[in-house]
């Protein structure tokens, strides 16, 4: 279980590939009463898909990619794929960041080097990370075709003998959103012992509560809010958590299609105010989804949604983590439990409310994420 060093080329003849599907693209028509009303817009995408064409550079972002330190290393079956940065600063703490769907390492470019070196943003070295950051398996360079398929759970078990058997740190902080929220919650639970804490942007509270006979004001709203995104915003996961290989030959042999299901999530679930460019770039969103064309890895990155549908729900019920959490509360958020059922499943010792954000917080707002977990974790060094 020896690491080695990992550089990022992706061959010429599968660019000039996706250079010349590019070229080719068959349109869908479009509903004539709003763009976006119905799923990802005709007229972006065009636009997008030029730029992708005729503009963007996949080398350029390669090479930025590859400034990281970058390793992978044979763990559980298959090769994981992670950055391992060291913190500056007189006693860096180890941290696990875990990314999720329809994300990358890509999301962790900005937030890197705040947490890694604070002194150099105007922090206190003392806060300083020495930061794991995992492709998740089945995700981006933790992939190859054909390889086991792992949930949550797996994912968590992973990367807790990444952390600690591979690595080294037998005790460690870890942070995560979206399915890597998830996976730092597993952590929590099943790794009491190696986690000072957990750091998470999305609650993994059960999505099929008791109700109480008098829900609060508070309760109401989140219900209703729920109601609402289980109805309107869960196509995506139905499809990917019952018959994810279908789906997986149109994206795998288009990249249009695939960019056109990322890029949609990355609109809806931003604090963008519908127009996704105001939080992410072209090439910010062309990174992520070229990472995903070029590995190959999209079949697999549905994975854990197959395995949501098909298991328990990865915190049982009954059962709490019991290490120090914090929970980040970005405002665009896809759902936002109230704190009382939050506290259910968490030792919850801080919960910040921030003013601007939504799903992908390292993205959107890091400068506010980053400073949150290391406000958390300082009294746990």
């Amino acid at each position: 279980m020896t690491p080695r060093p990992f550089t990022i080329k992706v061959d010429d003849a599968l660019l000039a590939d996706l250079r010349a599907r590019l070229e080719r693209v068959r349109w869908p028509d479009e509903a004539p009463d709003g763009p976006w009303r119905y799923g990802t817009s005709v007229a972006y995408m065009k636009e997008l898909v030029e730029y992708w064409r005729a503009r963007y550079d996949w080398r350029v972002h390669e090479a930025r990619l590859n400034r990281l330190r970058q390793f992978t290393v044979a763990l559980d079956g298959i090769d994981v794929h992670f950055i391992h940065e060291p913190g500056v600063g007189p006693a860096p703490m180890p941290l696990l960041l875990s990314h999720g769907w329809p994300g990358s390492i890509v999301e962790f470019e900005r937030i890197l080097p705040m947490l890694t070196d604070p002194a150099r943003f105007g922090g206190d070295p003392a806060d300083a990370f020495t930061v794991v950051a995992p492709s998740l398996p089945g995700y981006g360079f933790s992939f190859r075709p054909n390889q086991p398929r792992f949930g949550v759970e797996e994912i968590a078990d992973t990367f807790a003998h990444l952390m600690t058997d591979v690595l080294g740190y037998r005790r460690f902080a870890a942070q995560g959103g979206d399915w890597g929220a998830f996976v730092t919650s597993v952590l929590g639970l099943r790794y009491p012992e190696r986690l000072a804490g957990i750091h998470v942007n999305i609650l993994a509270v059960r999505r099929d509560p008791a109700l109480p006979d008098k829900p609060s004001e508070e309760e109401r709203a989140y219900i209703t809010q729920l109601q609402t995104w289980l109805r309107e915003e869960t196509g995506y996961q139905w499809i990917q958590g019952t018959k994810p290989q279908t789906l997986a030959f149109g994206l795998t042999d288009s990249p249009v299609g695939l960019a056109a299901w990322i890029v949609e999530k990355f609109r809806t679930w931003s604090d963008c105010g519908g127009d996704v460019e105001r939080r992410f770039s072209k090439d910010t969103l062309l990174t992520n989804v070229t990472l995903y064309w070029v590995t190959g890895a999209i079949n697999s990155s549905f994975w854990p949604y197959y395995a949501r549908f098909h298991r328990p729900w990865p915190l049982p019920e009954g059962k709490r983590v019991t290490v120090p959490t914090a929970y980040a509360e970005f405002p665009r958020e896809i759902l936002l439990p109230p704190r009382a059922w939050a506290e259910r499943a968490y030792n919850i010792q801080r919960w910040t409310v921030m003013p601007a954000g939504g799903h992908f917080a390292a993205l959107e707002e890091p400068e506010a994420l980053a400073a949150d977990i290391r406000a958390f974790f300082r009294p746990l060094r």
